[in-house]
């Protein structure tokens, strides 16, 4: 039995583990991914060599992960999903070239790196764009890099206060029905934000920053009239506004500040045939200077791998659904 072996005796015992993942979880996902038996002796990384085992590729796999554990000194098993799947396409260049970059530092001191090529090219997108639109499934992280962002601007001094909006969409029960005043009634629909900013900065200064108006959350609708300088200006859920409401918001853009939407265009809540602002801005604006656009994609997703594959599912089901209906009214015709 023939093995490829990687040598790690330049490496200390805590970043091997870290390799090897919690139980093997790691070296489990390697195996699986280049359908061999992957185990760690004497310090190096042996591979046990078959058919198609491609080598080169592994070495290639493992010393991207180990760059991942340089920098943020850890590693799980999507990782190496993730830099496996890279391999196999060749981009692996590209996912090192980017991964390099921490957007934030929660308030346990732990830093927040882009995981993904999507997720690093939206950070880079934001660093040098003053509006950026990022758009893609559920679970790509689209909010929590804008939010990071944001924080990382406001604890630099870069930008003085951070606004938080999203439009407040009625999906199945009226605003008018739920209990409590306006504050209340819509703070359900901006929780995701507020569970971002308190990961980055802790619940008592996300709240003392709120009282005095260092962190503004908000629906949609109170931003009409404002103009909003030296801010960093996330607008989420943006599938759910409208094309007036659209161009109300990035109209009220002022000097020093930085706007960032986000949205997933497969989960619009607007009533039938109300066409979406989002989708709109995407064709209006996709050729102006100073505006960036990146679409993240399944393979961005971060969540619980389970939620990669219910988006993937979801997808594949959409499309034979399309098809369908499509042939049905081919038939129909004839």
């Amino acid at each position: 039995m023939a093995f490829f072996e990687f040598d790690c005796s330049d490496r200390t015992f805590e970043e091997i583990q870290i390799f090897a993942g919690f139980q093997d979880s790691n070296l489990d996902m390697l195996s699986k991914c280049f359908k061999s038996v992957c185990m760690i002796r004497d310090q190096k990384i042996k591979v046990e060599v078959n058919e198609t085992l491609d080598t080169h590729l592994v070495e290639e796999v493992i010393a991207a992960c180990f760059s991942i554990i340089d920098t943020q000194h850890r590693l799980n098993s999507q990782d190496v999903s993730y830099i496996c799947s890279l391999a196999f396409k060749n981009r692996l260049k590209d996912f090192k070239a980017h991964q390099l970059h921490a957007v934030c530092k929660t308030k346990t001191g732990k830093m927040i790196y882009p995981k993904t090529i999507g997720q690093a090219i939206l950070c880079d997108a934001m660093r040098h764009n003053e509006i950026v639109f990022a758009t893609g499934v559920a679970g790509t992280g689209k909010t929590y890099l804008a939010v990071a962002y944001a924080v990382s601007m406001l604890k630099s001094e870069r930008v003085e206060k951070i606004i938080l909006t999203r439009p407040a969409v009625e999906a199945g029960e009226s605003l008018g029905f739920l209990p409590g005043d306006m504050k209340e009634k819509v703070d359900p629909y901006l929780r995701p934000l507020y569970d971002a900013l308190n990961e980055m900065l802790g619940l008592e200064t996300v709240e003392k920053y709120v009282e005095k108006q260092v962190i503004e959350i908000a629906p949609l609708a109170f931003m009409r009239g404002r103009t909003l300088n030296d801010a960093v200006v996330i607008l989420d859920e943006a599938q759910n506004a409208t094309c007036a409401q659209m161009k109300m918001f990035l109209t009220r853009i002022g000097f020093g500040s930085k706007v960032v939407v986000t949205g997933d265009a497969t989960q619009k809540d607007l009533p039938k045939g109300t066409t979406s602002g989002l989708d709109v801005a995407l064709k209006v604006l996709k050729k102006v200077e100073g505006i960036s656009i990146c679409e993240l994609t399944n393979s961005d997703v971060v969540r619980h791998p389970l939620v990669q594959k219910i988006v993937q599912a979801y997808d594949a089901y959409e499309k034979r659904e399309s098809k369908d209906s499509k042939n049905k009214r081919k038939r129909t015709r004839t």
